[in-house]
């Protein structure tokens, strides 16, 4: 394979994930919009705990997407995996832009919602795994957290161009009006438009030589039963994973909520502060991975984890209300930065613990899964928390977990030394 195929390979996984994340993301950038639609009785709070509920059962559908697309990708290639994903969220993104609301069509409104969401959280499920083995393994050894950083990239590019949707609709296109009626819609059929296109560039893409090279009987195997047979190596995802993915919603996208229920900002400037936030935050993601192809992934992960969890209170104390929008941009670029010891690196660490005949399983299942409970419950057990007037009870949560998995950085290895991807390489050269 020539440098040039590697990259054009690695550019068309990228901007498939792009797709992907962007097509999640819309959905809590306009919920603050498209909320009444669906649940039109109670309060702002009570609308986004409905709308809020349904992007977490949609994480619940996430562990089963892991678990069929990474035992299709383990099989039957990480480019068919990924073709099969970006086909399932397409199809998410074109019920909700159709569905009509609630004073259409009752009831059917909110469930036509759920089922869109099932059908995204089957595709962003085995989205991960597959897209992370992927560049995991089609990135040389040197260059390795670098080129996997970009998951994270097209990951944070896909929730910041929800935002920059979202902003140009808001100050350019439509009144406040037409958002909350129709506008909202667009995004959303913009996303299906998008994944035939990512649909297109993901059909030609090279499969990984690592994928290739793997014998017969390796591909024969029964790989659920096969991932149980490394628990240390599941654990250490799950462990890992706890606290980095609730610090990563926390302050992504709950954070543009936050602004506006708790800081009291309006629903403009905490777009503008939620989206300058994750522009620069995106940009570390490449510095960051290039650092642990220096220094190693460890040393970034224990960074996070003593930052999470002795700066998480204070970073919210002082986002209170009458924080200014500057104010609010520094502060939540601080925490931002602090998890892209955690963001930047966390697909290759996994990639790196499983060998290559159970990888893309090896790397979503428990990934999926820790997410569905931590993540996706995120926003829900935020507002939870104020509505039950213990705000402060959240900031408490987040840090334990932190706290939780720094005690897992502190006892792995570090996966740069012990790649199980430069091991099977050299099985493979044997």
């Amino acid at each position: 394979m020539t440098a040039a195929q590697r990259l054009r390979s690695i550019f068309s996984g990228s901007v498939g994930n792009l797709v992907e994340w962007y097509d999640w993301y819309v959905y809590t950038a306009f919920a603050l919009y498209f909320a009444p639609v669906f649940f039109p009785a109670g309060d702002q709070a009570a609308q986004l705990l409905n709308t809020a509920a349904v992007f977490a059962v949609g994480f619940l559908m996430r562990p089963l997407g892991a678990w069929l697309l990474g035992e299709y990708a383990d099989r039957h290639g990480r480019k068919a995996a990924l073709v099969l994903s970006v086909l399932m969220m397409c199809g998410g993104s074109l019920l909700i832009a159709l569905t009509p609301g609630y004073a259409q069509i009752g009831v059917a409104a909110p469930v036509l919602l759920l089922l869109a969401r099932l059908l995204q959280g089957l595709s962003v499920g085995g989205e991960y795994g597959a897209s992370a083995t992927y560049l995991s393994e089609m990135a040389s050894r040197e260059h390795r957290g670098f080129w996997s950083s970009f998951q994270y990239v097209t990951l944070i590019m896909g929730q910041l161009l929800a935002l920059a949707v979202l902003i140009l609709l808001q100050r350019f296109v439509l009144t406040s009006e037409q958002l909350h009626d129709w506008g909202w819609r667009i995004p959303f059929a913009v996303g299906a438009l998008a994944a035939l296109v990512s649909l297109y560039l993901r059909r030609s893409m090279l499969e990984t030589e690592a994928f290739r090279q793997q014998s017969g009987s390796n591909r024969a195997r029964h790989r659920l039963c096969e991932l149980l047979a490394h628990p240390r190596a599941l654990l250490t995802v799950v462990g890992l994973t706890l606290g980095g993915t609730l610090a990563f919603y926390t302050f992504s996208t709950y954070m543009q909520k936050y602004l506006v229920i708790s800081a009291g900002m309006s629903k403009d400037t905490a777009t503008a502060v939620s989206a300058a936030t994750l522009f620069v935050f995106m940009l570390l993601q490449p510095l960051v991975g290039a650092l642990s192809d220096r220094i190693g992934r460890r040393p970034l992960l224990i960074a996070f984890g003593v930052l999470g969890t002795f700066g998480t209170v204070p970073l919210f104390g002082a986002l209170g209300p009458g924080v200014s929008a500057v104010e609010a941009f520094g502060l939540i670029l601080l925490a931002l930065t602090a998890i892209s010891g955690y963001t930047a690196i966390n697909a290759v660490v996994k990639a790196e613990l499983f060998p290559v005949e159970i990888r893309a399983l090896g790397v979503g299942l428990p990934y999926a899964l820790t997410v569905s409970i931590f993540g996706g419950t995120a926003e829900m057990l935020a507002i939870w928390f104020k509505t039950q007037g213990m705000e402060s009870g959240y900031y408490w949560y987040v840090t334990a977990c932190i706290a939780l998995s720094l005690t897992v950085y502190l006892c792995m290895d570090d996966t740069r030394r012990t790649s199980r991807i430069d091991r099977d390489a050299l099985q493979e050269k044997a």
